[in-house]
């Protein structure tokens, strides 16, 4: 079965790292192209696209993936399936057609649950004690087609959208293997989703993780674990912009103002008076520097007692 895989970050190359292991027949990769990143936004080419050519397989990188030249190239690598992980565009009906067997998404959720960009994220946001994935055949709606398997795994207390992520990516590789079994054998049982039951994901930008200091601390602490490492919670001290990382919920109990800072010990770390209840900061990243302990932050005199975060 030749196979054109689609994907871009991590997650996805997890997966197609799963596939060529497997002995897959990957045919050709389609990726989006190189972009910026890192604080020297250096051009850096998709973990995808690393994989690929090492493994010798041809890559698209089309700005979109459309249009008769992008569509003449896919069309020459002869797909008889796409996989789909994480790519970053909705592809039309032409792109999904092609492929005689069809084209296959692997979703980091147990759809209808969380259909959109950001799965992993609200899953943590929103307090889910159970995630997983879903392989389903694509249809023009997001996430909207029958599924052929899934897949779940617990979410631990204190886990990054980072790291759940990560282990998501290594149970997708698994589970699309497993299904793609099911579908060569014949014994695939498409379930439709119930329309019902479906919730959304959408892509976290900036400015929706800024940290609203009046939520209580709970909340607080599953949105910045949430949004760790990407796009990454934040607020304002002062003039300066600061990313939190590393929440935990203190046992102290505080009169301050939201956003308030009760502590900044340079042995017992940085702690934040919320809505209700304070908060441990374990980690910062102010604006133009890397990411530090909250200790070293306070022992170079960035944080004082009763400076207030905005």
């Amino acid at each position: 079965m030749r196979i054109v895989f689609w994907g871009t970050p991590q997650f996805a190359d997890t997966v197609l790292v799963a596939l060529l292991e497997a002995g897959r027949d990957v045919v050709g990769v389609v990726t989006q192209p190189d972009r910026p990143a890192g604080r020297g936004r250096v051009t850096q080419p998709p973990p995808v696209k690393l994989t690929a050519e090492r493994a010798g397989i041809p890559v698209l990188q089309p700005e979109k993936p459309q249009g008769p030249d992008f569509m003449e190239a896919l069309r020459a690598l002869e797909p008889d399936m796409s996989v789909v992980a994480a790519y970053g565009h909705i592809l039309r009906r032409e792109v999904l057609d092609l492929p005689p067997l069809g084209s296959f998404n692997v979703h980091a959720s147990l759809l209808p649950k969380l259909r959109g960009a950001a799965p992993v994220n609200w899953a943590i946001i929103e307090a889910y004690c159970e995630t997983g994935v879903t392989i389903m055949r694509m249809v023009e709606k997001l996430d909207a087609g029958p599924m052929v398997l899934k897949a779940a795994c617990p979410i631990p207390p204190d886990i990054t959208a980072g790291a759940l992520a990560d282990q998501l990516a290594d149970l997708g590789g698994r589970t699309l293997l497993d299904a793609l079994s099911l579908l060569e054998a014949g014994r695939a049982v498409e379930e439709p989703q119930d329309e019902a039951a479906a919730t959304h994901a959408p892509k976290l930008k900036p400015e929706d993780v800024r940290i609203d200091w009046t939520r209580p601390a709970a909340e607080l602490e599953r949105w910045i674990r949430g949004a760790d490492p990407m796009p990454g919670a934040w607020s304002e001290l002062g003039d300066l912009r600061v990313r939190i990382f590393a929440p935990q919920l203190a046992e102290a109990s505080t009169e301050a103002e939201p956003g308030v800072v009760v502590s900044a010990d340079p042995r017992s770390g940085l702690e934040v008076a919320t809505g209700s209840g304070t908060l441990r900061i374990g980690q910062v990243q102010p604006a133009g520097k890397r990411r530090m302990e909250g200790v070293e932050w306070i022992r170079g005199r960035g944080v004082a007692p009763g400076q207030r975060f905005s």
